[in-house]
Protein backbone atom coordinates (compact mmCIF):
# COMPACT_ATOMS: atom_id res chain seq x y z
CA UNK A 1 0.00 0.00 0.00
CA UNK A 2 2.79 2.40 0.93
CA UNK A 3 4.72 1.54 -2.29
CA UNK A 4 1.60 2.24 -4.34
CA UNK A 5 1.13 5.64 -2.69
CA UNK A 6 4.80 6.49 -3.31
CA UNK A 7 4.45 5.46 -6.95
CA UNK A 8 1.30 7.52 -7.38
CA UNK A 9 3.01 10.49 -5.75
CA UNK A 10 6.04 10.17 -8.07
CA UNK A 11 3.86 9.93 -11.18
CA UNK A 12 1.84 12.93 -10.05
CA UNK A 13 4.96 15.02 -9.43
CA UNK A 14 6.44 14.13 -12.81
CA UNK A 15 3.14 14.97 -14.50
CA UNK A 16 3.13 18.33 -12.72
CA UNK A 17 6.71 18.91 -13.91
CA UNK A 18 5.59 18.44 -17.52
CA UNK A 19 2.68 20.84 -16.99
CA UNK A 20 5.17 23.37 -15.64
CA UNK A 21 7.25 22.95 -18.80
CA UNK A 22 4.46 23.62 -21.29
CA UNK A 23 2.71 26.27 -19.19
CA UNK A 24 5.30 28.94 -20.00
CA UNK A 25 4.74 28.84 -23.76
CA UNK A 26 7.34 31.47 -24.66
CA UNK A 27 10.20 29.67 -22.96
CA UNK A 28 8.86 26.25 -23.99
CA UNK A 29 8.95 27.16 -27.67
CA UNK A 30 12.35 28.81 -27.25
CA UNK A 31 13.71 25.54 -25.82
CA UNK A 32 12.04 23.61 -28.66
CA UNK A 33 13.54 25.97 -31.25
CA UNK A 34 17.05 25.52 -29.89
CA UNK A 35 16.83 21.74 -29.69
CA UNK A 36 15.13 21.44 -33.09
CA UNK A 37 17.75 23.62 -34.76
CA UNK A 38 20.58 21.66 -33.13
CA UNK A 39 18.97 18.34 -34.09
CA UNK A 40 18.45 19.47 -37.70
CA UNK A 41 22.02 20.77 -38.10
CA UNK A 42 23.66 17.77 -36.45
CA UNK A 43 21.57 15.26 -38.43
CA UNK A 44 21.73 17.08 -41.76
CA UNK A 45 25.47 17.76 -41.74
CA UNK A 46 26.27 14.24 -40.58
CA UNK A 47 23.96 12.80 -43.27
CA UNK A 48 25.64 14.92 -45.96
CA UNK A 49 29.04 13.77 -44.68
CA UNK A 50 27.98 10.13 -44.93
CA UNK A 51 26.58 10.79 -48.40
CA UNK A 52 29.83 12.36 -49.56
CA UNK A 53 31.84 9.44 -48.20
CA UNK A 54 29.44 7.01 -49.86
CA UNK A 55 30.10 8.71 -53.20
CA UNK A 56 33.85 8.18 -52.88
CA UNK A 57 33.40 4.44 -53.41
CA UNK A 58 30.07 4.45 -55.29
CA UNK A 59 31.67 2.86 -58.36
CA UNK A 60 32.68 -0.16 -56.27
CA UNK A 61 29.10 -0.42 -55.00
CA UNK A 62 27.82 -0.25 -58.59
CA UNK A 63 30.01 -3.23 -59.52
CA UNK A 64 28.54 -5.97 -57.31
CA UNK A 65 29.54 -9.18 -59.13
CA UNK A 66 33.26 -9.31 -58.23
CA UNK A 67 34.16 -9.81 -54.59
CA UNK A 68 37.90 -9.34 -55.21
CA UNK A 69 39.66 -6.32 -56.73
CA UNK A 70 43.26 -6.76 -57.88
CA UNK A 71 45.47 -3.73 -58.55
CA UNK A 72 48.97 -2.30 -58.33
CA UNK A 73 50.49 -2.37 -54.85
CA UNK A 74 50.79 1.43 -54.75
CA UNK A 75 47.08 2.07 -55.46
CA UNK A 76 45.51 4.05 -52.62
CA UNK A 77 41.85 4.48 -53.67
CA UNK A 78 39.44 3.77 -56.51
CA UNK A 79 40.45 6.74 -58.69
CA UNK A 80 44.17 6.17 -58.18
CA UNK A 81 44.75 4.15 -61.33
CA UNK A 82 48.15 2.50 -61.60
CA UNK A 83 48.33 0.36 -64.74
CA UNK A 84 48.80 -3.41 -64.67
CA UNK A 85 50.36 -5.64 -67.32
CA UNK A 86 48.05 -7.76 -69.45
CA UNK A 87 49.92 -10.85 -68.24
CA UNK A 88 48.81 -10.04 -64.68
CA UNK A 89 45.26 -10.91 -65.73
CA UNK A 90 46.30 -14.44 -66.68
CA UNK A 91 48.30 -14.83 -63.47
CA UNK A 92 45.20 -14.01 -61.44
CA UNK A 93 42.99 -16.26 -63.56
CA UNK A 94 45.34 -19.18 -63.00
CA UNK A 95 45.25 -18.80 -59.22
CA UNK A 96 43.68 -21.84 -57.57
CA UNK A 97 41.25 -19.80 -55.48
CA UNK A 98 39.79 -17.77 -58.36
CA UNK A 99 36.59 -18.77 -60.13
CA UNK A 100 36.84 -16.07 -62.83
CA UNK A 101 38.73 -12.82 -63.48
CA UNK A 102 38.08 -10.07 -66.05
CA UNK A 103 39.84 -6.82 -67.01
CA UNK A 104 38.55 -3.32 -66.27
CA UNK A 105 39.67 0.02 -67.67
CA UNK A 106 38.90 3.19 -65.72
CA UNK A 107 40.12 6.61 -66.72
CA UNK A 108 39.24 10.21 -67.54
CA UNK A 109 38.88 11.13 -71.22
CA UNK A 110 37.76 14.25 -73.04
CA UNK A 111 34.45 14.08 -74.90
CA UNK A 112 33.69 16.61 -77.62
CA UNK A 113 30.00 17.44 -78.05
CA UNK A 114 28.25 18.57 -81.23
CA UNK A 115 28.40 22.20 -80.16
CA UNK A 116 32.17 21.94 -79.83
CA UNK A 117 32.26 21.96 -76.02
CA UNK A 118 34.71 19.58 -74.36
CA UNK A 119 33.67 17.65 -71.25
CA UNK A 120 35.84 15.37 -69.12
CA UNK A 121 34.14 11.98 -68.68
CA UNK A 122 34.74 8.98 -66.47
CA UNK A 123 35.26 6.18 -69.00
CA UNK A 124 34.72 2.56 -67.95
CA UNK A 125 35.88 -0.30 -70.17
CA UNK A 126 34.20 -3.61 -69.26
CA UNK A 127 35.06 -7.12 -70.38
CA UNK A 128 34.08 -7.67 -74.03
CA UNK A 129 33.03 -11.30 -73.57
CA UNK A 130 31.12 -11.32 -70.27
CA UNK A 131 30.25 -7.60 -69.88
CA UNK A 132 30.96 -7.99 -66.14
CA UNK A 133 30.90 -4.56 -64.55
CA UNK A 134 27.89 -3.44 -66.59
CA UNK A 135 25.59 -0.75 -65.18
CA UNK A 136 21.83 -0.84 -64.61
CA UNK A 137 20.22 -0.16 -67.97
CA UNK A 138 17.35 2.33 -68.36
CA UNK A 139 17.17 2.42 -72.14
CA UNK A 140 18.71 0.17 -74.76
CA UNK A 141 20.34 -3.25 -74.50
CA UNK A 142 23.74 -3.87 -72.94
CA UNK A 143 24.47 -6.42 -75.69
CA UNK A 144 24.52 -3.60 -78.24
CA UNK A 145 28.00 -2.76 -76.94
CA UNK A 146 29.14 -5.85 -78.86
CA UNK A 147 26.70 -5.60 -81.76
CA UNK A 148 27.15 -1.95 -82.77
CA UNK A 149 30.43 -0.44 -83.92
CA UNK A 150 31.85 2.29 -81.69
CA UNK A 151 28.99 1.81 -79.22
CA UNK A 152 28.89 3.50 -75.82
CA UNK A 153 26.43 3.70 -72.92
CA UNK A 154 25.99 7.00 -71.06
CA UNK A 155 24.65 7.52 -67.55
CA UNK A 156 21.31 9.31 -67.23
CA UNK A 157 22.54 12.29 -65.21
CA UNK A 158 25.37 12.93 -67.65
CA UNK A 159 23.11 12.52 -70.68
CA UNK A 160 20.62 15.03 -69.29
CA UNK A 161 23.23 17.39 -67.90
CA UNK A 162 26.83 17.94 -68.91
CA UNK A 163 26.60 15.89 -72.13
CA UNK A 164 23.32 17.40 -73.27
CA UNK A 165 23.39 19.03 -76.71
CA UNK A 166 23.08 22.79 -76.90
CA UNK A 167 20.56 24.20 -79.39
CA UNK A 168 19.60 27.90 -79.42
CA UNK A 169 20.50 28.15 -75.77
CA UNK A 170 18.48 25.07 -74.78
CA UNK A 171 19.86 21.75 -73.57
CA UNK A 172 18.66 18.63 -75.36
CA UNK A 173 19.53 15.36 -73.52
CA UNK A 174 21.58 12.74 -75.31
CA UNK A 175 19.44 9.94 -76.70
CA UNK A 176 20.06 6.56 -78.27
CA UNK A 177 21.50 7.10 -81.75
CA UNK A 178 23.26 10.37 -80.91
CA UNK A 179 27.00 10.64 -81.43
CA UNK A 180 29.91 12.32 -79.71
CA UNK A 181 33.68 12.26 -80.03
CA UNK A 182 35.65 10.54 -77.31
CA UNK A 183 39.31 11.48 -77.52
CA UNK A 184 38.80 12.28 -81.24
CA UNK A 185 37.06 8.93 -81.85
CA UNK A 186 33.44 8.95 -83.02
CA UNK A 187 31.09 7.04 -80.69
CA UNK A 188 27.41 6.13 -80.94
CA UNK A 189 25.09 6.11 -77.92
CA UNK A 190 23.28 2.76 -77.73
CA UNK A 191 21.94 2.96 -74.21
CA UNK A 192 21.24 5.08 -71.13
CA UNK A 193 22.12 3.68 -67.72
CA UNK A 194 21.70 4.55 -64.05
CA UNK A 195 24.78 4.87 -61.87
CA UNK A 196 25.38 6.27 -58.41
CA UNK A 197 26.78 9.78 -58.16
CA UNK A 198 30.56 9.85 -57.83
CA UNK A 199 32.76 12.15 -55.80
CA UNK A 200 33.82 14.13 -58.89
CA UNK A 201 30.31 14.04 -60.45
CA UNK A 202 31.67 13.58 -63.97
CA UNK A 203 29.51 11.92 -66.66
CA UNK A 204 30.12 8.18 -66.89
CA UNK A 205 30.55 6.36 -70.19
CA UNK A 206 30.68 2.56 -70.58
CA UNK A 207 32.20 0.74 -73.55
CA UNK A 208 33.96 -2.59 -74.23
CA UNK A 209 37.42 -2.96 -72.70
CA UNK A 210 39.31 -3.43 -75.98
CA UNK A 211 37.61 -0.38 -77.45
CA UNK A 212 38.43 1.66 -74.33
CA UNK A 213 42.15 0.87 -74.38
CA UNK A 214 42.21 1.71 -78.10
CA UNK A 215 40.58 5.11 -77.62
CA UNK A 216 42.49 6.08 -74.48
CA UNK A 217 45.93 7.73 -74.77
CA UNK A 218 48.40 4.90 -75.16
CA UNK A 219 50.77 3.95 -72.38
CA UNK A 220 52.71 0.85 -71.49
CA UNK A 221 50.15 -0.46 -68.99
CA UNK A 222 46.48 0.06 -69.86
CA UNK A 223 44.80 -2.38 -67.47
CA UNK A 224 43.41 -0.46 -64.48
CA UNK A 225 41.91 -3.22 -62.32
CA UNK A 226 41.25 -6.94 -62.40
CA UNK A 227 37.78 -7.92 -61.22
CA UNK A 228 37.65 -11.43 -59.81
CA UNK A 229 35.47 -13.78 -57.83
CA UNK A 230 36.62 -16.42 -55.39
CA UNK A 231 35.59 -20.04 -55.75
CA UNK A 232 32.52 -21.11 -53.73
CA UNK A 233 33.31 -22.06 -50.15
CA UNK A 234 36.52 -20.02 -49.96
CA UNK A 235 36.98 -16.91 -47.86
CA UNK A 236 37.62 -13.97 -50.25
CA UNK A 237 39.97 -12.36 -47.72
CA UNK A 238 42.13 -15.50 -47.59
CA UNK A 239 42.19 -15.68 -51.39
CA UNK A 240 43.29 -12.02 -51.51
CA UNK A 241 46.19 -12.70 -49.16
CA UNK A 242 47.34 -15.66 -51.27
CA UNK A 243 47.14 -13.56 -54.45
CA UNK A 244 49.29 -10.88 -52.85
CA UNK A 245 51.85 -13.48 -51.81
CA UNK A 246 52.05 -15.32 -55.13
CA UNK A 247 51.72 -12.41 -57.62
CA UNK A 248 53.11 -9.40 -55.77
CA UNK A 249 49.94 -7.47 -56.64
CA UNK A 250 47.51 -5.86 -54.22
CA UNK A 251 44.22 -7.70 -53.79
CA UNK A 252 41.30 -6.60 -51.63
CA UNK A 253 37.75 -7.71 -51.08
CA UNK A 254 35.11 -5.23 -52.22
CA UNK A 255 34.47 -4.20 -48.60
CA UNK A 256 38.19 -3.72 -47.92
CA UNK A 257 38.56 -1.61 -51.06
CA UNK A 258 35.61 0.58 -50.01
CA UNK A 259 37.15 1.08 -46.56
CA UNK A 260 40.54 1.88 -48.10
CA UNK A 261 39.01 4.47 -50.43
CA UNK A 262 37.01 6.11 -47.65
CA UNK A 263 40.07 6.14 -45.38
CA UNK A 264 42.08 7.93 -48.08
CA UNK A 265 39.56 10.74 -48.38
CA UNK A 266 39.24 10.99 -44.61
CA UNK A 267 43.01 11.24 -44.18
CA UNK A 268 44.04 13.42 -47.11
CA UNK A 269 41.10 15.79 -47.63
CA UNK A 270 39.40 18.40 -45.45
CA UNK A 271 36.02 16.65 -45.53
CA UNK A 272 36.01 15.41 -41.90
CA UNK A 273 37.19 18.76 -40.51
CA UNK A 274 34.66 20.83 -42.47
CA UNK A 275 31.64 18.71 -41.61
CA UNK A 276 32.91 18.04 -38.09
CA UNK A 277 33.06 21.79 -37.41
CA UNK A 278 29.48 22.22 -38.68
CA UNK A 279 28.21 19.42 -36.45
CA UNK A 280 30.16 20.75 -33.46
CA UNK A 281 28.85 24.30 -33.96
CA UNK A 282 25.29 22.95 -34.20
CA UNK A 283 25.86 21.12 -30.93
CA UNK A 284 27.22 24.26 -29.22
CA UNK A 285 24.33 26.39 -30.49
CA UNK A 286 21.88 23.84 -29.12
CA UNK A 287 23.61 23.85 -25.73
CA UNK A 288 23.72 27.65 -25.64
CA UNK A 289 20.10 28.27 -26.62
CA UNK A 290 18.47 25.36 -24.82
CA UNK A 291 20.72 25.62 -21.76
CA UNK A 292 20.21 29.34 -21.24
CA UNK A 293 16.46 29.16 -21.87
CA UNK A 294 15.99 26.12 -19.65
CA UNK A 295 17.98 27.80 -16.87
CA UNK A 296 15.80 30.91 -17.17
CA UNK A 297 12.71 28.69 -17.12
CA UNK A 298 13.91 27.04 -13.90
CA UNK A 299 14.57 30.41 -12.24
CA UNK A 300 11.03 31.52 -13.05
CA UNK A 301 9.67 28.39 -11.37
CA UNK A 302 11.86 28.40 -8.26
CA UNK A 303 8.84 29.22 -6.10
CA UNK A 304 7.23 25.91 -7.12
CA UNK A 305 10.35 23.92 -6.35
CA UNK A 306 10.62 25.79 -3.05
CA UNK A 307 7.03 24.83 -2.25
CA UNK A 308 7.80 21.17 -2.96
CA UNK A 309 10.82 21.34 -0.66
CA UNK A 310 8.76 22.96 2.06
CA UNK A 311 6.25 20.10 1.71
CA UNK A 312 9.06 17.59 2.27
CA UNK A 313 9.98 16.63 -1.31
CA UNK A 314 13.53 15.23 -1.36
CA UNK A 315 16.21 16.55 -3.72
CA UNK A 316 16.17 13.27 -5.66
CA UNK A 317 12.53 13.86 -6.62
CA UNK A 318 13.23 17.41 -7.77
CA UNK A 319 16.15 16.16 -9.88
CA UNK A 320 13.82 13.59 -11.49
CA UNK A 321 11.35 16.34 -12.30
CA UNK A 322 13.98 18.48 -14.03
CA UNK A 323 15.40 15.53 -15.98
CA UNK A 324 11.88 14.55 -17.04
CA UNK A 325 11.30 18.06 -18.39
CA UNK A 326 14.64 17.98 -20.24
CA UNK A 327 14.00 14.49 -21.64
CA UNK A 328 10.58 15.43 -23.02
CA UNK A 329 11.92 18.64 -24.56
CA UNK A 330 14.85 16.74 -26.06
CA UNK A 331 12.67 13.99 -27.52
CA UNK A 332 10.29 16.47 -29.18
CA UNK A 333 13.14 18.67 -30.43
CA UNK A 334 15.03 15.65 -31.79
CA UNK A 335 11.95 14.40 -33.62
CA UNK A 336 11.22 17.79 -35.19
CA UNK A 337 14.87 18.30 -36.19
CA UNK A 338 15.27 14.83 -37.70
CA UNK A 339 11.99 15.29 -39.56
CA UNK A 340 13.17 18.60 -41.01
CA UNK A 341 16.52 17.11 -42.06
CA UNK A 342 14.88 14.04 -43.62
CA UNK A 343 12.37 16.22 -45.50
CA UNK A 344 15.20 18.33 -46.92
CA UNK A 345 17.07 15.19 -47.97
CA UNK A 346 13.93 13.77 -49.63
CA UNK A 347 13.22 16.84 -51.76
CA UNK A 348 16.89 17.21 -52.77
CA UNK A 349 17.43 13.49 -53.42
CA UNK A 350 17.81 13.93 -57.20
CA UNK A 351 20.17 16.89 -57.02
CA UNK A 352 23.90 17.24 -56.50
CA UNK A 353 23.32 17.12 -52.74
CA UNK A 354 24.67 13.94 -51.20
CA UNK A 355 22.50 12.71 -48.35
CA UNK A 356 22.51 9.40 -46.48
CA UNK A 357 20.42 8.86 -43.35
CA UNK A 358 20.94 5.35 -41.89
CA UNK A 359 19.34 4.27 -38.64
CA UNK A 360 22.71 4.42 -36.89
CA UNK A 361 22.83 8.16 -37.55
CA UNK A 362 19.36 8.60 -36.04
CA UNK A 363 20.56 6.93 -32.85
CA UNK A 364 23.72 9.05 -32.80
CA UNK A 365 21.82 12.31 -33.32
CA UNK A 366 19.31 11.26 -30.65
CA UNK A 367 22.18 10.67 -28.23
CA UNK A 368 23.63 14.11 -29.08
CA UNK A 369 20.31 15.88 -28.44
CA UNK A 370 19.85 13.89 -25.22
CA UNK A 371 23.29 15.08 -24.12
CA UNK A 372 22.33 18.69 -24.92
CA UNK A 373 19.16 18.28 -22.85
CA UNK A 374 21.08 16.78 -19.93
CA UNK A 375 23.60 19.63 -20.01
CA UNK A 376 20.72 22.11 -19.98
CA UNK A 377 19.19 20.27 -17.03
CA UNK A 378 22.47 20.19 -15.12
CA UNK A 379 22.77 23.96 -15.40
CA UNK A 380 19.47 24.24 -13.52
CA UNK A 381 19.82 21.42 -10.98
CA UNK A 382 22.53 23.13 -8.96
CA UNK A 383 20.30 26.16 -8.34
CA UNK A 384 17.37 23.97 -7.28
CA UNK A 385 19.47 21.84 -4.92
CA UNK A 386 20.77 24.97 -3.17
CA UNK A 387 17.28 26.41 -2.90
CA UNK A 388 16.00 27.24 0.59
CA UNK A 389 12.36 26.20 1.20
CA UNK A 390 11.80 29.49 3.04
CA UNK A 391 11.74 31.26 -0.35
CA UNK A 392 8.01 30.53 -0.60
CA UNK A 393 7.32 32.65 2.48
CA UNK A 394 9.16 35.69 1.16
CA UNK A 395 7.14 38.45 -0.41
Amino acid sequence: MIKKEIKNTLVGMLYFALKMLVADKAKYWAIMAGLTFASCIVTQQAAIFLGVMDRTYSFISDTPLPNIWVMDRTTQYIDDNKGLKETDLYRVRSHEGIEWAVPLYKGLLQARLRDGIFQTCNVIGIDDATLIGQPTMLEGDIKDLRMVDNAIIVDRVGAEGKLAKGLNGDKIPLRIGDTLELNDSRCVVVGICEVSRTFESQPTIYLPYQRAVTIAPQQRKMLSFILAHSKPGLDPADVCRRIQTTTGLAAYTDHEFKDMTAHYYLKYTGIPLNFGMAVFLGFLIGVAIAGQTFYSFTLDNLRYFGTFKAMGAPNALLVRMIFTQAALAGAIGWGLGVGAAATLGFFLANTELSFKLPWQLLIASGAAILLISLVAALLSIHRVLKLEPAIVFRS
